[in-house]
Formats: structure tokens, C-alpha cells, sequence
């Protein structure tokens, strides 16, 4: 009759422990393996099967299997052996690296790597590097954050992102920003090979550029359809006369919101509102581009319509703007506003690492 090994019974806890365990990256990979030996004996799987999946030997699944039942997480450790003490105090030298990273670092560098926190402290770097890795840090990895300084940064936010959700009944909602320095660029393209024998778009190192332009675009909310000005230099009035076009392009008398940035340009034509009592703007708080739907349209056309490009004149860079806007509004449709959800790979906790 076969023999049928005993089955581990994992509580709860235990099982959320071990999944965290089975999918660590900074863990011991040998804690790794033991978490997987007994997630697997637990779902019913034998001891020649989990050494077949594991690639390990029965023996050994059948001996963190037993330590498991007899003493759950904590049998899934080594027990101390006799040897050779350890060099480095687990406790003082963690303390030590995690200390030696908030100070400044060695002259001539601008952060500290594994190499210059093992030269300070004297320990390998092997050692600082495995130290690191368990505390989940590293050191050449970069993330940026933003420190809202806009005292009515939740006012202005709340404001915009009502219109996108919810804009008013018989009113026109624009989103309305510049794309400053826009490049009319002469140069060469078509397609290479390359060493791996595929086929990509090759630009010609050497270009020439005819001068720039600044766009002025308004995109309408509920159609995603856009308006486009191009002129020479970034200028109230410019902004002003593509402003007073929308207005007259738009149904007389309808309620408009436009949603521009904080730009001089910008707030102060308080007398051009003046003349046009049915239009509000609606200023973003400070280094919030990513609340102007106008920006992502700017994105599509440096994507679809500059990128590659090659024009020999200003003339030619208006006119292929001109194309662009009459090809997308064809086939516009709105922009869904929504929220990206947060993933583990993003700073948490910014104000305290921003003090740090």
C-alpha cells in the first residue's frame, strides 16, 4: 500500500506569511525555496512531486516538511550550527550602514554606492550590498516628488477635475495650454538595418533648423476636438487673439471654461474677461501639467506628427499642424479622466523621506 505523507494545516497567518515568503526577491533564497515546499505540500502535493517541481531532493522536502508540522515559520530556520563565529555583528553593522547613508558622502561623490559605505565602515562589500538588499534599499535608483507649494493647490484641483467630470449643462469646457519652441527641423530619414538585422526608422545625425514656433491648442472636453495657433514668439496678446477666435468660433452667448496653466500669460488679462463676461478661466495650481488634457494632445502630435519629421520651412511646420488638427478631429473622441492606481515601485511616505 503507498505511503501517503502527512499534509501540512496552515493557519491564516502562516499562509499569508509564506506567500510573501514564496515571491521575496530580498529574501534568503533558501527561506524562498522552504516557503514554496510547504505552500505546495499544503495544497495536497506529494514529496516526489514538490522535488520534481523545486528540483530539489525528496529527502530534503520531507525534512522542512516534518520541521514545519512540529514547528511551523520558525522551523523553516537553520538551526545554529558550530563553526567559525561570524566577522560582523548582524545588529551593529546593520545600525552602521543605515547610519553611514544618511550622512554626507565621500568627497568627490555625489551619493554613496556599496563600494564607499564598505571603504567607511570596513567591511566588505558584499556585506553592505546583502545589508542593503534586506532593507529594501537602493542607492542608485531614483525617484523624483513634487512639493506642492500653491496655497490653493486643493481648491484649484478640486475645481478642474469637477469640470472634467461633471462640466456645467449648455456650457463649452476647453482645456487650453502652449507647447512653446516647437522646432520646424530639416533632416533626412527612412529605414536602416541595423547589426541585429531588424529594421528601425534612421534619422540623419546632421540637421537644420528653420526656427520655432509656439502652439496654442484648446482641446473641447466632451469631443476631444482641437483648435490650433502657431505663432513666432510666446506673447499675451498671441494667446489673447487665439482665445478671442475660440469665443467666436463657439455658439454666442454659451458659457465657456477654459482650464489654463499658472503662466503670467495667463492670469493677468483680467480686462480681456472683462470684455467676455461668459468666459471663466480656471488657473491649474503649480506644477500640475498632468491636469491639462491640452498636454496630452501635445503628446499625440510630438508622437504622430513631429517625431521623424522633416520640414524645410516655418511655412511647412504650420502647415503640417494644420493637417494634423483637421486628420484628428475626424476621428476625436473624448479623453476618460481616471486615476492610475498605485503601485509598490512608487515613493511612499515622501514628507518623511523628504526630510530624511
Amino acid at each position: 500500500m503507498t505511503r501517503v505523507a502527512e499534509r501540512p494545516v496552515c493557519s491564516k497567518d502562516d499562509l499569508e506569511t509564506l506567500e510573501v515568503w514564496s515571491r521575496s526577491q530580498i529574501l534568503d533564497y533558501r527561506l524562498v525555496q522552504r516557503a514554496r515546499l510547504v505552500l505546495l505540500s499544503s495544497s495536497g502535493l506529494q514529496d516526489a512531486e514538490i522535488a520534481k517541481e523545486l528540483d530539489l531532493d525528496k529527502n530534503t522536502v520531507a525534512t522542512w516538511r516534518k520541521r514545519y508540522i512540529s514547528s511551523g515559520i520558525d522551523g523553516l530556520y537553520d538551526f545554529p550550527r558550530p563553526g567559525k563565529p561570524p566577522i560582523y555583528e548582524p545588529d551593529s553593522t546593520r545600525k552602521a550602514v543605515l547610519e553611514i547613508i544618511s550622512k554626507p558622502p565621500p568627497l568627490g561623490q555625489n551619493a554613496w554606492d556599496g563600494k564607499s559605505v564598505a571603504k567607511e565602515l570596513g567591511i566588505s562589500a558584499d556585506k553592505a550590498w546583502q545589508i542593503l538588499r534586506q532593507e529594501g534599499i537602493s542607492l542608485k535608483r531614483q525617484r523624483s516628488w513634487c512639493v506642492r507649494t500653491d496655497p490653493q493647490f486643493a481648491a484649484r484641483v478640486t475645481d478642474i477635475i469637477g469640470l472634467y467630470l461633471e462640466p456645467p449643462q449648455n456650457a463649452l469646457v476647453l482645456s487650453v495650454d502652449e507647447k512653446p519652441n516647437v522646432q520646424a527641423i530639416e533632416r533626412f530619414s527612412g529605414y536602416v538595418y541595423t547589426s541585429s538585422s531588424t529594421i528601425v526608422q534612421g534619422l540623419q545625425s546632421v540637421s537644420t533648423c528653420h526656427g520655432t514656433l509656439n502652439l496654442i491648442s484648446a482641446i473641447e472636453i466632451a469631443a476631444r476636438a482641437g483648435k490650433s495657433s502657431a505663432a513666432d514668439k510666446k506673447r499675451r496678446i498671441d494667446f489673447l487673439e487665439f482665445m478671442s477666435q475660440a469665443v467666436e468660433d463657439s455658439t454666442s452667448g454659451l458659457e465657456i471654461h477654459a482650464v489654463t496653466d499658472n503662466s503670467c500669460i495667463n492670469k493677468k488679462s483680467d480686462s480681456w474677461l472683462t470684455e467676455h463676461p461668459n468666459v471663466t478661466f480656471h488657473i491649474s495650481p503649480t506644477s500640475d501639467s498632468w491636469l491639462s488634457l491640452a498636454a496630452l494632445f501635445f503628446g499625440i502630435f510630438t508622437r504622430k506628427g513631429l517625431n521623424g519629421a522633416n520640414f524645410k520651412s516655418q511655412a511647412d511646420l504650420v502647415s503640417a499642424i494644420k493637417k494634423f488638427i483637421e486628420v484628428y478631429n475626424d476621428n476625436a473622441r473624448p479623453f476618460v479622466w481616471r486615476k492610475r492606481a498605485v503601485n509598490g515601485s512608487q515613493p511612499r511616505n515622501n514628507m518623511k523621506s523628504l526630510q530624511n
